[in-house]
């Protein structure tokens, strides 16, 4: 197999993983992996996966409300009701980091 063939392979199987969760996963849930995927270096950005769902419903509630500073979190935690940010804290917090 060429270098080509293993670099497209990769890139499929790498874009098919959210999608294998996605029959389970609360709605939503798809957008957060644009950016919290596994990403080094990045903390601030940092995986959901594992995440304590009390963790994640203060960090969403905290960014909807105002009283965290963001670029963008803030915007798009108001689109969420609370009840789908416990769904999504629950969702995260039971897959393996």
């Amino acid at each position: 197999m060429t270098a080509t063939r293993v670099s497209v392979a990769t890139a499929v199987l790498l874009l098919s993983l959210p999608i294998a969760h996605a029959a389970d996963a609360p709605a939503g849930a798809a957008s957060c992996t644009g950016c919290h995927a596994a990403q080094a270096g990045v903390p601030e950005m940092r995986a959901l996966n594992g995440m304590p769902a009390a963790e994640i419903v203060g960090k969403m509630t905290a960014f909807k409300d105002g009283t965290q500073p963001a670029t963008i979190m803030d915007r798009i935690a108001k689109g969420f009701s609370e009840e789908e940010i416990r769904a999504l804290a629950a969702w995260y917090a039971a897959q393996k980091p």
